[in-house]
Order: C-alpha cells, then sequence, then structure tokens
C-alpha cells in the first residue's frame, strides 16, 4: 500500500499567511508545507486541500483514480473547491466500516477532540492509522491483537496520542511513527528531526511517498541521556519532552519539599503541572536503587540536587569532615550511581546544572560542590549515549 503526503502542514499550512513568528520566516522553500493530505494507492483521499491536484503531480500522481474522499476534521474559512472528477467530500461516523471498489477497508476511528481518525487496511493486509490536527484516539483500554505498520499523526502537538497506542500496543516496535500537522509550534529543521528521533517518529517533504508495511530500520532512540544547562534554560522541559510519548513514566524528583518555602512549593507546582497525568512521581534521592531495578523509563530532575543531599549526608560543607574522610565517602558514593547507570536495563532522562561557567563561589564549600558537580557531570555523561546543552531554550547536541 503506498501512501503519498501531498502535504504536511497543520490546516493553516507553514507557513501560516501573513504570520510575523520567526517559524514561519524560515520555512520557505523545501521547509513550507502545505495543509495535510493523504493519498493511498491512487484510490483514497484523506483531506481535500487547496491545491491537491497540483500538489499530486508534483508528486507525480494524478487524482483521477479516486474512488472516495474523506476528511478527518472540520474545515475553517471557504470552502474548498471539489476539483473536477473527484467524488464528494464527506466524514464517516465513528466505528463506520466502508469497502472501497479498490479493496481497501476503511474504518472510522473516534477521537478525544472535533475530527475522525481512520483506520486504512490495504488489499494485501498493511495497516495505516490516520489521526487528525490536535486529536488522538479516545477509548483506548485494551490491548490490542496487533499494532499498525504505520501512524502518521500530529506527534508535536499531541504527543500523548503517540504515548496512549503504545500502552495498548497499537504501536510496537517495528510501527512508523510518520508527523504530520505541522505548525509554526514546531522547531525549523534538525531540532525537529531530533525531537521526533526521541519520540522514535519522523517527519517527510511535501509529496513523499511511503510504503506501508514495509521493513525500515528502527530509529534509534537514547537510552540513556543527560541534559544540562544553566538556570530557567529550559533544560527540564527538554527532559521532560524527550519522554512524552512514553505510556508510563517515574518522574524522580531529588529535591523533596521543603516545609515554609513558599516559592520552592510553586516551583514544584509548575513541574507537576507540566508533566502527564500518567507520569508516576516519586520524591527520592536513593537513584541507585532505583536505576538497578526494572521498570519504565526515569526522568531524574535533577542531578546537583542529588549531589546536595549526598554531600549532606558526608558532611562534605565542613572543611575538617571532608578531609577527615568526606570526601572519599562522596566519591564511593558517586562512584556507585555511574556504575548504576552504566549497567541500568531502564531508559533514563537526567538533568542536570552547569554551574562552572560563572563566577567563581566566594566560599570554599560553594568551590567545593561546584566542582564535585563537574566532576559528577562529566562521569555521568560518560555513560550516556546522547548529551544535550540547552542555552535560551535551544537544544545543542554535545554526543549522539
Amino acid at each position: 500500500m503506498e501512501l503519498t503526503l501531498l502535504g504536511t502542514g497543520a490546516p493553516d499550512g507553514l507557513p501560516r499567511p501573513e504570520c510575523p513568528c520567526a517559524a514561519c520566516a524560515v520555512a520557505r522553500g523545501a521547509r513550507s508545507r502545505a495543509s495535510t493530505a493523504l493519498l493511498v494507492d491512487g484510490a483514497l483521499l484523506l483531506d481535500l486541500t487547496p491545491g491537491a491536484v497540483f500538489a499530486a503531480a508534483r508528486a507525480g500522481h494524478s487524482l483521477i483514480g479516486v474512488r472516495q474522499v474523506l476528511l478527518t476534521h472540520p474545515h475553517d474559512g471557504p470552502a474548498v473547491e471539489l476539483p473536477a472528477g473527484l467524488p464528494p467530500a464527506g466524514r464517516v461516523p465513528d466505528g463506520r466500516e466502508l469497502t472501497l471498489i479498490s479493496g481497501h477497508r476503511v474504518r472510522a476511528v473516534p477521537m478525544d477532540a472535533p475530527g475522525t481518525g481512520y483506520e486504512v487496511t490495504g488489499p494485501a493486509g498493511p495497516r495505516l492509522l490516520y489521526l487528525p490536527p490536535g486529536a488522538a484516539p479516545a477509548g483506548l483500554t485494551d490491548r490490542v491483537a496487533e499494532p499498525y505498520d504505520m501512524v502518521v499523526g500530529d506527534v508535536v502537538g499531541r504527543p500523548d496520542a503517540v504515548a496512549r497506542l503504545r500502552a495498548v500496543a497499537a504501536i510496537g516496535p517495528d510501527t512508523e511513527v510518520v508527523a504530520v500537522h505541522l505548525d509554526h509550534d514546531a522547531p525549523p529543521g534538525a531540532e525537529l528531526d531530533r525531537r521526533l528521533a526521541a519520540a522514535g517518529a519522523r517527519a517527510v517533504p511535501d509529496g513523499t511517498t511511503l510504503v506501508v508495511g514495509e521493513y525500515h530500520a528502527p530509529l534509534e532512540v537514547p537510552r540513556r541521556t543527560l541534559v544540562t544547562g544553566g538556570a530557567r534554560s529550559g533544560k527540564s522541559v527538554e527532559a521532560e519532552r524527550r519522554l512524552e510519548t512514553f505510556p508510563e513514566v517515574v518522574y524522580v524528583a531529588t529535591g523533596g519539599g521543603r516545609e515554609g518555602d513558599a516559592e520552592w512549593a510553586a516551583r514544584i507546582g509548575l513541574h507537576r503541572e507540566r508533566r502527564p497525568a500518567a507520569w508516576r512521581t516519586e520524591e527520592s534521592c536513593e537513584l541507585v536503587e532505583l536505576l538497578e531495578s526494572d521498570g519504565p523509563p526515569l526522568l531524574i530532575d535533577c542531578l546537583s540536587l542529588w549531589l546536595t543531599d549526598a554531600m549532606d549526608r558526608v558532611g562534605a560543607w565542613d572543611d575538617a569532615a571532608w578531609a577527615g574522610g568526606g570526601e572519599d565517602a562522596l566519591r564511593e558514593r558517586t562512584a556507585e550511581l555511574v556504575a548504576a547507570v552504566r549497567g541500568t536495563r531502564r531508559t533514563v532522562v537526567a538533568v542536570t546544572n552547569e554551574a562552572g561557567s560563572g563566577v567563581v563561589p566566594a566560599t570554599a564549600a560553594g568551590r567545593r560542590f561546584r566542582d564535585e558537580l563537574g566532576r559528577l557531570n562529566a562521569a555521568f555523561a560518560d555513560e550516556c549515549e546522547q548529551v544535550l546543552l540547552v542555552v535560551a531554550g535551544q537544544a545543542l547536541t554535545l554526543r549522539g
């Protein structure tokens, strides 16, 4: 079953008309995207968009053989002119199944937002799921018998849709996930590719033809990632994005609570509001125990607070205690953590701070913490397949 993406952008396209934002400013030429529309084997058109005939021609196809035109979402604005020879466009009620003269079977899948998803089964058996913009499948509770060969949807806008499908095995290790409905909220260029790769997905240019069910090498998703950066650089948001398509995540908060500190409580509250509801939170500094056990992915936020706790335990802030065995005890505890990262079987994303690029601390204890954090970051990074530095909200790849 061949799938040609006549467009891969949001309903308004990319760039948006008259939009002055930076993303739209650079979305020119090969980076521009027409509104998403899918042509399946030249017989089925999913979503009718302006210029569909010309988009098909540019991709080397014709719409003459189209036998069914289905819409996935309400189309605002002026009506799209129906090209001559195409059947009327419509939507199928949820749960209803159509059998086309071409041999394709199409089932309407209910969504949690206005719109309809479509499951398309080709004459030879490959299965495609196409989701409308801003929507995820509704009512997914039981594991499915067989994963889809390909899922095409709003990965950037609704990463939880991918998580839901993975939770019921509708997306498996061999499922190809393609991101469409790309808007100006999606980062341009290589940054988009990197973010999608972390989700096990990819984007393709308009006009690309894919074979549903064709074998392709699975995308390599880093199993251990370290995200570092300065204060308010966006490193925690970056770390959370890397796991937002996983159905279950354990968020390890190493800072704990601080009784009577309203500002700290507000920070914790903001972090919790950002996390998907399916994530579980553990307030703990016992990272070795978590890393050595089996379970869902871990998001550790952050190593600098873990180090603060470790230094508290060995009395590292006191010069005499440090010289009298505190240094050796801390190094032993740090070595245990690094060894646990090296041997873990879990997916891990850890956040840390870059504390060595600013003003030299005025106290011996402050300089000690800066030095030990630098050593910890370097040792932890050595055990990670990918290391990212976040500056002003932009992620720079240092490794991987």
